[in-house]
This record gives C-alpha cells, structure tokens and sequence, in this order.
C-alpha cells in the first residue's frame, strides 16, 4: 500500500509553511446527514413539504450536535413531511438534497472545515 508520504504528495497536516498540499484527509461518518441539516434551505428545495421553520427548532439548530443519530433525524423530519414513507433511502435522499446545498451559508461547522480544506486545497494553500 502507498501513502502520501511516499508517493510524493503532501497531506495538509504534514504541510509545511510556505508548501502546498495535495491530499485532504476528512472521514465523513454521521457528519454527511449533519450537513445537509446543515443547509435547511437544501432538503426543503429537495422536499418542499419540510417545515420551513426546521432550522429554527431546538434540535436541529446546531447540526453537528443532533442527538440520536443524524440519519435518523432526518428520516423522521422527511416521514413526518410524508416522504420515505417506507424508510429513509439514503441514496436517493443524498443526491437529491445535495444537488441544490450552498457550501458557502452550510451552518455545520465539520461541513465548514471540510469545505475550507478543499478550497485551500484546490488552490494550493497553507493554512
């Protein structure tokens, strides 16, 4: 197996000052549902029928701290709406909200680290 290290590219947390990057190390496990939790106005683009009101209620105002498992939260605020009535397909459901997510207004601060990464990433910079 090939690492970064010796096949020449450069992870952003062995970057040194004044290097570039190329390799952006991000494990995304719960984080992907907080995302989208993270952009309300997304699922609501997706699924119409979501409260417009969702990102104002207690448990989903900070995305990356909903309770319960993130992909649970959002199968129950899509049944409720009367999608999924069968059980949260989490394909279907990724590239449905996906498609219409800003990453510049996403309110989930592990979605904003991730973003910035790529960004710094893509333009070869040192943070």
């Amino acid at each position: 197996m090939t690492n970064s290290l010796s096949s020449g590219l450069i992870t952003k947390s062995s970057c040194q000052k004044d290097k570039s990057f190329q390799v952006l190390n991000r494990i995304v496990v719960e984080e992907l549902e907080a995302w989208f939790f993270g952009d309300v106005q997304a699922i609501r683009q997706a699924y119409p029928k979501v409260s417009a009101n969702l990102a104002n209620q207690q448990p989903y105002r900070d995305p990356d701290a909903i309770k319960g498992g993130t992909w649970e939260a959002l199968e129950r605020v899509l049944k409720k709406a009367g999608y999924h009535p069968g059980g949260l397909e989490k394909y279907k459901a990724s590239s449905e909200i996906s498609k219409y997510m800003n990453p510049q207004l996403n309110r989930s601060t592990s979605f904003q680290v991730f973003y910035r990464g790529l960004l710094d990433c893509i333009n070869n910079k040192q943070v």
